[in-house]
């Protein structure tokens, strides 16, 4: 069975949902911005302390892709704006 654009974002949603409680204990946020499925580039935008903070990239790379790519195949890279 093939997921549609709708099943892919949900699967995507609940994956970022297990990393919330993590960004937000520092003070954080973490939106689902787009994903497109032919590239398998998703993108974010992060909020509260985690604008401007050298980090955040560590939590982007390290945290969201790593647990992503495992989870959802189809993401390929997490690119934050």
């Amino acid at each position: 069975m093939i997921d549609t654009p709708t099943d892919l974002l949900d699967r995507i949603e609940r994956t970022v949902d297990g990393m919330r409680p993590y960004i937000a204990s520092h003070n954080g946020s973490v939106d689902v911005v787009d994903f497109d499925p032919e590239e398998g580039r998703l993108l974010v935008r992060f909020g509260g302390h985690c604008v401007g903070c050298a980090a955040s990239s560590i939590t982007l790379k390290q945290g969201l892709q790593l647990r992503l790519r495992e989870t959802v195949p189809e993401v390929r890279s997490v690119e934050a704006v």
